[in-house]
């Protein structure tokens, strides 16, 4: 049966002075068809967190070099910015981000111009709803959020766990069902959401902890977060509500679609994938020699 671990935790941090943006990052590791060893990241983080990402594999006896497949749930900079860490691994990511993520809105500050070239470094195959991936383990659509926001659930002891992303991204929307950022499709988004608390018994948030759904829409937490800071005295910081939920502007315009879609594709072909090859594993921090 597959197994979950987190490599590192959804922090549902904001601030002031920028985004934040860390989110969760799982291993699952399971059994192919023919018995084989499979591995699966789900999202990579941003570069902010590189060495915490290559520091928790190499805890677990792993590197980035022998990771089979990376999920790419959406094409956010906060999500995807250490693929070119796993050189070895195929990217499965839905076809409609991957074309959005060629031919990005303007006023899309999540996806930046830049984050078509990015994605194409590693082999992609595009994947849909219900896409298995290993047995036990497979692709949920989960639009809305962006334009082919997907997950994946996995069979595990526990029971059905699902691993969101930015669709489901605190356990607080559990009770609200209203995603807090949305750049796509509010309704779509909702849907998501109502569809992910009818079928799992976990959820694994993109922004959060892990966390089960009790009767009476009640959030028990699998485990406790800890989030330090650093290089701050005490009067300078203060703690705010969570930001309002955004509905960003002109995603669902028909003809601002067709034109991504084509567009997005164009650039596909036009644009040569250049493999990035790490060569050896990116070594973890506690190999480091701190020259004082």
């Amino acid at each position: 049966m597959p197994k979950i671990t987190q490599l590192l935790d959804g922090i549902p941090a904001v601030s002031d002075q920028g985004q934040v943006g860390f989110c969760a990052v799982a291993l699952i590791e399971g059994e192919d068809r023919d018995g084989a060893l499979r591995r699966i990241v789900v999202d990579t983080a941003h570069c902010g967190r590189r060495v915490l990402l290559v520091d928790s594999l190499a805890k677990l006896g792993l590197s980035t070099l022998d990771i089979d497949y990376v999920l790419s749930t959406h094409a956010h900079w906060d999500h995807m910015q250490n693929i070119d860490l796993f050189s070895n691994a195929t990217m499965l990511m839905h076809g409609e981000e991957r074309r959005y993520a060629h031919d990005p809105a303007v006023d899309d500050w999540a996806t930046p111009s830049w984050t078509g070239y990015v994605l194409e470094q590693l082999p992609i195959q595009e994947v849909g709803e219900g896409h298995e991936i290993i047995p036990g383990v497979s692709v949920m659509e989960m639009a809305g959020h962006t334009v082919g926001s997907i997950g994946a659930t996995v069979e595990t002891e526990e029971g059905l766990a699902v691993l969101t992303s930015d669709a489901f991204h605190l356990a607080s929307v559990a009770k609200t069902k209203v995603n807090p950022l949305v750049f796509w499709d509010e309704k779509a988004a909702t849907a998501s959401i109502e569809r992910v608390i009818e079928t799992a018994d976990l959820i694994y948030p993109g922004h959060d902890a892990p966390f089960r759904v009790l009767a009476g829409g009640e959030v028990e937490y699998l485990k406790t977060l800890s989030f330090g800071i650093a290089g701050m005295k005490p009067a300078e910081l203060s703690v705010e509500q969570a930001l309002p939920p955004t509905m960003m502007p002109g995603r669902q315009d028909p003809a601002r679609i067709e034109e991504w879609r084509r567009r997005g594709a164009e650039r596909i072909d036009e644009r040569s994938p250049v493999a990035y090859d790490a060569g050896l594993a990116p070594v973890p921090s506690h190999d480091w020699e701190f020259v004082k």
